[in-house]
């Protein structure tokens, strides 16, 4: 049949604009215009609009009702089903994915006034992740060493935020440096170390299958990088936090 559409129009753009387009590509649209990254692991929350994230949780919902039709899962009958996509769409947006559609805790820093210049670690802080691969948990403790600069944060802000940098799909390697980046920008150290041990279920639960298997890696920044007895000490103290919780 011979198209009646002027040259160079498309179906899409001839149609009428009566049908809005989904929230999610009205947000990736606006974003890819601003130069926006939205990688798994990036945080989107300073470009979201009042509301969308309420209509991307309907969305979401929507799509996963369709993923679990598409499983051939009866949720229209199945009682442990009917409500599963409101579920997970919550879950994803609020809770194990909340460190991409919400914006960072509020974190307070003060100066460092009696020059402290002893560092300390703080840990074990549990982390939950999920795999960018396949979206399944990564789970485990991340320590974090500080030589204090010119300004501190108190410790349970060092879990708030960790907390946060992992609410996304990641790997390790990633997701250990974004950490450190966001720890920098707060407090400044001198010298910043982390180190994060993590079970991978991409590993554990499918896969290899290999269930005793972990990840570790570590970041080391500023005087723990260039002063190797500061290195030494930070993971020394590790292994004595380590050893408290075998005890």
């Amino acid at each position: 049949m011979t198209s009646t559409l002027p040259n160079g129009l498309s179906a899409r753009e001839a149609a009428p604009a009566t049908t809005p387009l989904p929230i999610s590509v009205r947000i990736r649209e606006r974003l890819r215009k601003e130069g926006v990254p939205f990688l798994a692991n990036d945080n989107i929350a300073n470009h979201l609009r009042e509301g969308e994230l309420d209509q991307l949780e309907i969305e979401v919902a929507g799509r996963v009702r369709e993923l679990l039709r598409s499983l051939v899962i009866d949720i229209e009958n199945d009682h442990n089903t009917e409500e599963t996509a409101e579920r997970v769409a919550k879950m994803y947006l609020h809770e194990v994915f909340k460190g991409r559609y919400h914006h960072q805790p509020k974190i307070a820093s003060f100066p460092n006034v009696k020059q402290l210049d002893e560092i300390y670690t703080v840990g074990p802080i549990s982390v939950r992740s999920a795999c960018s691969h396949h979206l399944v948990p990564i789970l485990g403790n991340c320590w974090i060493g500080i030589k204090p600069g010119e300004r501190v944060i108190g410790l349970s802000k060092f879990s708030r935020v960790a907390d946060w940098v992992f609410s996304r799909p990641h790997i390790q390697e990633e997701a250990v440096i974004i950490l450190a980046d966001e720890i920098e920008r707060l407090c400044q150290p001198l010298g910043l170390a982390i180190l994060v041990k993590a079970q991978h279920y991409c590993m554990k639960w499918r896969g290899v299958k290999e269930p005793q298997t972990s990840m570790v890696n570590s970041v080391v920044r500023g005087d723990f990088r260039h002063d190797a007895s500061l290195k030494q000490e930070f993971f020394e103290l590790v292994r004595q936090q380590e050893s408290l919780l075998s005890t």
